[in-house]
């Protein structure tokens, strides 16, 4: 199994835009061959006092892939093309970290 953490940053106040495009794209993810799970996530409101946040144009993305070859067709996906078109304009960054367990 490969883990993956995607952190997102979003242009200032454009948060809400990348998720809508993401969260419309989670189904052709979900429905593709060797995906365990796949879903954003964002700070938890009000949290706990010694938590650590990503802030308030950040979204990290939580997966789970049966093997690193589902995670590179994943990549590749024509519905992955077009969502990184569409929020070409409201993300400032991205960080991928790719893991497997221990």
């Amino acid at each position: 199994m490969i883990h993956v953490v995607a952190v997102l940053t979003a242009t200032p106040g454009k948060r809400e835009e990348v998720l809508k495009h993401f969260l419309a794209n989670v189904p052709a993810v979900r429905a593709e061959q060797g995906c365990i799970e796949y879903g954003a996530t964002v700070d938890a409101e009000p949290g706990l006092p010694w938590q650590t946040k990503y802030g308030p144009d950040t979204v990290v993305v939580v997966e789970k892939w049966e093997s690193l070859d589902a995670l590179k067709a994943h990549t590749q996906a024509a519905h992955m093309a077009e969502y990184r078109v569409l929020v070409k304009d409201y993300v400032r960054s991205v960080r991928i970290v790719v893991l497997r367990p221990a």
